[in-house]
């Protein structure tokens, strides 16, 4: 029976993927895990495993398009269900020399498994040609939109053939609409203005020294779902700075043994269990927010932030709060050799409660990270490093670093987001190893 290989849902706020590239062809066979395509979404770019083995039968859904999340993209059946090729001599068949009103159908055209030959428009009059034509320009209007992207046109009355899309193809995207509805019509009218004046500047000068390439598929939805996050959430940071230096003293003290288990020993697993220790105590920090109700997670999820040549991923380490400071050191290697080696299984993007970013680790000193939606606050990680402070009335190194929490201010308060990084600084300059 045949098996249907689905758009899989690489994080809870995903919508829509993009299919970036076919792994295997039609026609050839697979293996039930074997890497059958490659997607891209604002959350990851990952190798989608085939859901069963046998053969290729069917690619629905062609590179560079984008695609609701559990829409159909490909059929994994026998190899008697792959489509036969017409017969040679079909193909080389002489030309006719009556005047056939057929039509003849281009080869690229007939190798498109969702293709249709339109039929010559009847000149009787205008209306019936205008009647032939609306459903195809509808459907070509949801093809360059998202069901979530139709919902809000749907819900605003708006007619999305009217919005210019910035995606693939033209596709009209979350970013595109929402700007839409918050520009005025004068607004809109100095933007196209301002695009078409832009543009034919370009076209005038084509010696200008610049060189203009389009948005990767990744960073477009990056740029989406930070726009999104920014528009939803009431953004407030807290800056705390921390005493590592315990931490770095266990660290050299144990450095050994964790190596010889084929472990290496970092910062991020000691901060990773401060921060469970803190969402144990403040629950309110580990929430979302559903309207006017507050999700409380009974699990606790750290996502991780890892960072790609072509962007940044946030895998997640599941049940964390199970784990101990070895465990946790395990997780976090793992899941950030997998993301970068694009081995990430679907689920292992989903269902994060609270995300870690590291930007320290490129020698900053704090950041002011943007939350992950739909979680309500997120961690980032200044450089740690020796720096003088003041001790008693004298001066002393220690290993120091700045740790900043962004939180939702519409759920969580100052003095709650205040305690809970106090609770994470004191875990650290206190930890005990045991």
């Amino acid at each position: 029976m045949p098996t249907p290989v689905l758009m899989p849902q690489m994080g809870e706020s995903i919508a829509e993927g993009t299919i970036v590239r076919w792994i295997k062809k039609v026609g050839e066979a697979v293996d039930r895990d074997e890497p059958l395509f490659e997607i891209s979404t604002d959350k990851v770019d990952a190798e989608i495993p085939a859901p069963a083995a046998g053969v290729l039968t069917e690619i629905k859904v062609k590179e560079g398009e984008t695609v609701a999340v559990n829409s159909v993209v490909a059929t994994i059946g026998s190899e008697s269900d792959v489509p036969k090729a017409e017969p040679a001599a079909a193909a080389a068949a002489p030309p006719s020399t009556g005047h056939s009103r057929e039509s003849v159908v281009p080869a690229d055209v007939i190798d498109q498994p969702h293709a249709v030959t339109p039929a010559p428009p009847r000149k009787a009059n205008g209306r019936t040609a205008a009647a032939a034509t609306r459903p195809a320009e509808d459907d070509a209007r949801k093809q360059r939109s998202s069901p979530l992207v139709r919902r809000i046109a749907r819900d605003n009355d708006i007619d999305i053939s009217q919005i210019h899309g910035s995606g693939l193809g033209g596709r009209v995207t979350k970013q595109d609409i929402l700007e839409y509805i918050e520009a005025s019509p004068r607004d809109q009218a100095a933007e196209a203005r301002g695009s078409a004046e832009s543009a034919e500047a370009r076209s005038a000068r084509p010696d200008a020294p610049v060189e203009i390439k389009p948005l990767s598929v990744m960073r477009r939805k990056i740029a989406e779902h930070m726009v999104m996050s920014r528009r939803t959430s009431a953004h407030v940071h807290s800056v705390f700075h921390v005493n590592f230096s315990t931490v770095e003293r266990i660290r050299q003290q144990r450095k050994a043994e964790f190596e010889q288990l084929g472990n290496k020993l970092t910062y991020m697993a000691f901060i990773a269990t401060a921060v469970v220790s803190a969402l144990r105590r403040f629950p309110v920090v580990n929430a979302s927010l559903d309207g006017d109700n507050v999700i409380y997670k009974k699990d606790i999820n750290l996502g991780i932030a890892v960072a790609l040549d072509s962007g940044l991923i946030v895998p997640v380490i599941k049940h964390a709060d199970e784990k101990n400071l070895l465990g946790l050191s395990r997780a976090i290697a793992d899941i950030a050799a997998r993301a970068r080696s694009k081995q990430l299984k679907p689920e292992e993007v989903q269902d994060g409660t609270f995300t870690i970013t590291n930007p320290g680790v490129f020698g900053s000193q704090f950041g002011m990270p943007i939350i992950n939606q739909p979680q309500v606050a997120i961690l980032g990680v200044g450089t740690i490093e020796k720096r003088p402070i003041v001790v008693g009335d004298a001066i002393a190194i220690r290993t120091m670093a700045y740790l900043t929490l962004g939180f939702d201010h519409r759920l969580v308060d100052g003095a709650t987001g205040d305690q809970f990084m106090a609770h994470i600084q004191h875990q650290i300059e206190n930890f005990d190893a045991e």
